[in-house]
């Protein structure tokens, strides 16, 4: 298993950035918590990684901090939560308000999360809040704030919701409702957190 991957940051987008480890480029799946967390392109970055091996493809999941990817592996434990549906969360909320709703049994929260039904919030709550009481490990993670135009903004947010499988239309119809009801003033993060609700 890869632990870590440290070089330097040659592509950085909402859903997955490209890191440079001595002439090999690394393709991560990150989620909003990490993309913010990560610095400029050409900077060097360590992300924590997860290696999960299908069938069809071996993808590479990384985290900015060792904290996330463990609250990673909790969620993708739980029986009906994929890696896709676990990143999908930890771009939704942040690291401690997933812990909080899952410690205080706080079902609407998790259950806001696009893509979690009514069982698997309830699964989740039920074979986490054990652990997580016992663990007792929040510490909020800050999201960074980047300056970004409505248009640009609007279609990178796009391209990230398509690779985290939402369908385009649904994403779409989402992003265009969210900067009617907001404005074009948001971020990229913001618009996918929204989405993402």
């Amino acid at each position: 298993m890869i632990a870590y991957v440290e070089g330097k940051l040659a592509q950085k987008d909402a859903a997955y950035a490209i890191i440079d480890a001595m002439g090999v480029g690394y393709e991560v799946r990150i989620s909003l918590q990490t993309f913010s967390a990560l610095p400029a392109p050409g900077e060097k970055c360590r992300v924590y990684t997860y290696l999960n091996i299908r069938e069809d493809a071996h993808v590479l999941f990384g985290f900015a901090e060792p904290d996330e990817k463990k609250l990673f592996l909790d969620l993708v434990g739980v029986s009906g939560v994929g890696p896709a549906t676990a990143l999908v969360m930890l771009s939704s909320l942040s690291s401690s308000e997933i812990r909080h709703a899952i410690m205080n049994e706080d079902l609407r929260v998790v259950q806001s999360i696009k893509g979690i039904g009514l069982k698997t919030a309830q699964r989740v709550i039920l074979e986490l809040k054990d652990k997580m009481r016992k663990d007792s490990l929040t510490s909020p993670v800050s999201f960074l704030s980047g300056a970004s135009s409505g248009g640009q903004a609007r279609g990178e947010a796009l391209a990230a919701l398509i690779t985290l499988g939402i369908p385009k239309p649904a994403a779409e119809k989402s992003l265009d409702t969210i900067i009617k009801r907001e404005g074009e003033g948001l971020t990229v993060e913001q618009l996918i957190k929204l989405a993402l609700r």
